[in-house]
């Protein structure tokens, strides 16, 4: 199925052949996109399926609307989580994770650094960034964002860690070709806050590999951003 200029709504509620579509999306779709009976409209289940239908019944909290094709769409970033230090400005954090959704990746994991300066979980408000932009960039898989209090909190999950260190030597390219065909199914990619990680934080992810994106040191949500570029080119298979 070829997208290009269609809205896309989200609903979890698919049953055989019809969708239904309730909430703020249903809003939308009746009161600002005025649709009606008969109209097509193209809804995600945020699992990797993007459904054509036809409306065929509006109710005053929900519609239906029947299936008339279906696309699979495969996550080719499944095993990739990037985790992410919550950041001084919470619009800066906010772009650098809706970039990410604009480009592929699926999942994330926000956590609280020793030097970061907002702490705590919001993840009402994250869920709704990664929706907005799953729905924007055309894409059937809903990301999942989770929060950890500690990098050791993390370093603790099954997989590959991997810090992003201005003075390694190694680049993200390099470390994307050679493990092109690596047998470890989930890589961990931790950048730093604006101060860096602690000498703690270091000393806990002391053994793991440490790479570096560009020559020059970036902010933040700059190196987030570009490390999903690259490897929304070359991803690890």
């Amino acid at each position: 199925m070829f997208l290009s200029e269609v809205e896309l709504y989200f609903s979890e509620n698919v049953n055989g052949n019809t969708v239904e579509v309730s909430g703020e999306e249903f809003h939308h779709i009746k009161d600002v996109m005025r649709h009606k009976v008969g109209d097509e409209l193209f809804v995600t289940d945020g699992k990797g399926s993007i459904y054509k239908t036809a409306i065929d019944q509006i109710d005053k909290k929900f519609l239906s609307a029947k299936i008339t094709s279906t696309t699979e769409y495969i996550n080719k970033f499944s095993n990739i989580t990037f985790c992410i230090p919550r950041l001084k400005s919470a619009d800066r954090f906010d772009f650098a994770l809706e970039k990410c959704v604009e480009l592929g990746l699926t999942n994330f994991i926000v956590f609280d650094s020793q030097r970061t300066v907002a702490k705590g979980e919001k993840i009402d408000r994250w869920q709704k960034i990664v929706l907005a932009a799953m729905k924007q960039s055309l894409r059937a898989w809903l990301p999942s964002v989770k929060y950890c209090k500690s990098v050791k909190e993390i370093n603790e999950l099954d997989g590959k860690k991997i810090i992003f260190d201005q003075n390694s030597t190694d680049t993200l390219q390099n470390y994307l070709v050679s493990n092109h065909q690596s047998p470890i199914t989930n890589h961990y990619f931790f950048f730093g806050p604006e101060g860096g990680f602690s000498y703690e934080e270091l000393r806990v992810m002391n053994e793991e590999p440490k790479i570096r994106l560009t020559e020059n040191r970036l902010r933040s949500e700059t190196a987030i951003v570009t490390a999903a570029s690259i490897i929304a080119t070359s991803s690890i298979r």
